[in-house]
C-alpha cells in the first residue's frame, strides 16, 4: 500500500474514527485504526464492537484532489500513537507506505515515522444492514435532540436499558425519551421518510454512542439518513458511517407517566429560575441529595430555599410571569432541574404541579416539542 493524502482531510477523518476506538477492548486488533486504500479513495475504520465509525476520503471531490493512490492495500495501525502522530505532522501532505511484515512509514515534511502495523485481515468486517426502516433528519436538529435528552439517561448499570435514549418514529413524528427513573426528558420532531408506512418503536440507543455521534454532527441542515434494524442503528453521512449497537430490554412506557391535570401552574423566566437554583445549590453541594425547597406566596411570588445543617441557609424570592392554582410546597433535586433548564432554548418555561408528592412537568412556554418530568423529594 502506498498513497499521498492531504493532511487536513486525513486528520479530521482519523479524529472521527478514533472516537470509536477503546483502549479497554478485549480484542487486540480493535485498539487499531484500519486504513484501506483503493482507486476510489481512502477508507478509515475504528470500532470497539459497540460503536463502529467508517470515514471515506475520495481521491477527488469537486475538482479538488485529496489523495494520490500509488498502490492499493490495507493496514491496521495502533490508534493511540497514530492519531497523535498525524495531528502533529508538519507538512500539508502525508505519505503512507507499507512494506513487508506490516512495517509502515509515515512521511510529512522532513519527518519520518516508522510504525509496526497489524494484520488487516484480522479486523472484523462492518455489518451490511437492510435499509427497510429508514428516515432522515437535518444534522443540526439531530444534534439538538441528543443534547436535549441524553443528559437524563441513567448512569447506573442496574437497569442497562435506562442508560440509553429510546426513539420512536410514528407517522413521520420522531420522539426521543431518556429517563433515570427520577427525571424524564422528551423531545419530538418531524422527520422525512421515503416509505409510506414507517413505525419504529422500542429502539434504545446507548447514551455513550449518542454523545460520540453528537461530536461528529455539524450545525448544518444537511440531512443524515438513519437506518434501524433489530440490533443496530446506522447514521449515514455523505462520507461517514456511524454504527451503534442497540440496548436489549423493554423500555418503560413513559406516556402514561405524564400528568394531564394540574393543581398549580406557573410561568417563569428560564434564565432567572436557572440562576436562582444555581445560587440555592451553592450551600447544598456537600449534601448528596441537592434538595431545594420551593413554595408559592401571595401575588405571583415564589420562594426558593436550601438548607445545609453544616453550612447555613439561603432564601430567595422571585416573581412569576404568571401563577395560578392552589398553594404549593414542594422539594426537589435542584441539580436535575438545572440540567433541564440548560437545554431549554426558550425565554420562558411553563411549570405544571399536580401536588406536593406527585411528579411535575416543565416545558418551554413557546412550543410543545419538549417536556421534562421530575419526581419530588420527600423531606420529612
Amino acid at each position: 500500500m502506498h498513497f499521498v493524502i492531504q493532511r487536513e482531510q486525513f486528520v479530521q477523518s482519523v479524529q472521527h474514527v478514533n472516537k470509536a476506538v477503546s483502549s479497554r477492548t478485549t480484542i487486540p486488533i480493535l485498539t487499531g485504526i484500519k486504513i484501506d486504500a483503493s482507486t476510489a479513495g481512502v477508507t478509515l475504520t475504528g470500532s470497539d464492537s459497540d460503536i463502529s465509525i467508517e470515514s471515506f476520503i475520495p481521491t477527488a471531490d469537486e475538482e479538488i484532489e485529496y489523495v494520490d493512490i500509488k498502490e492499493s492495500g490495507s493496514i491496521v495501525l495502533q490508534a493511540r500513537f497514530f492519531a497523535d502522530i498525524v495531528k502533529k505532522l508538519p507538512g500539508d501532505e502525508i505519505e503512507i507506505s507499507v512494506q513487508d511484515q506490516f512495517a509502515t512509514t509515515l512521511r510529512s515534511g522532513s519527518v519520518v515515522f516508522n510504525l509496526n502495523g497489524l494484520d488487516p485481515e484480522e479486523y472484523p468486517r462492518l455489518p451490511k444492514l437492510e435499509e427497510d426502516q429508514t428516515f432522515f433528519l437535518p444534522q443540526n436538529l439531530l444534534k439538538d435532540m441528543i443534547r436535549q435528552t441524553v443528559f437524563a439517561v441513567s448512569t447506573q448499570e442496574t437497569r442497562p436499558v435506562l442508560t440509553g435514549v429510546n426513539i420512536e418514529n410514528n407517522n413521520e413524528q420522531l420522539t426521543c425519551t431518556a429517563t433515570d427513573s427520577h427525571r424524564l426528558a422528551m423531545r419530538t420532531a418531524a422527520t422525512e421518510t421515503e416509505s409510506d408506512e414507517l413505525s419504529i418503536s422500542n429502539v434504545v440507543i446507548p447514551g455513550k454512542s449518542l454523545n460520540e455521534l453528537r461530536q461528529i454532527l455539524e450545525d448544518t441542515d444537511e440531512r443524515v439518513q438513519i437506518v434501524v434494524t433489530d440490533s443496530q442503528v446506522l447514521f449515514k453521512f455523505k462520507h461517514l458511517l456511524f454504527f451503534s449497537r442497540l440496548l436489549d430490554g423493554k423500555y418503560p412506557v413513559t406516556n402514561n407517566m405524564i400528568p394531564e391535570q394540574s393543581k398549580t401552574t406557573m410561568e417563569l423566566s428560564t434564565k432567572d429560575l436557572l440562576h436562582s437554583l444555581e445560587r440555592a445549590l451553592l450551600l447544598s453541594k456537600e449534601a448528596k441529595n441537592n434538595v431545594i425547597n420551593f413554595k408559592t406566596l401571595e401575588g405571583s411570588v415564589i420562594e426558593i430555599n436550601s438548607v445545609s445543617a453544616e453550612v447555613g441557609k439561603v432564601t430567595e424570592k422571585m416573581t412569576c410571569h404568571s401563577l395560578e392554582g392552589e398553594e404549593l410546597r414542594i422539594s426537589f433535586n435542584g441539580k436535575n432541574i438545572i440540567d433541564a433548564l440548560k437545554v431549554i432554548d426558550s425565554e420562558y418555561v411553563h411549570i405544571m404541579f399536580t401536588g406536593a408528592m406527585s411528579p411535575f412537568v416543565i416545558r418551554p412556554a413557546d412550543h410543545d416539542q419538549m417536556l421534562h418530568l421530575f419526581s419530588p423529594v420527600r423531606t420529612y
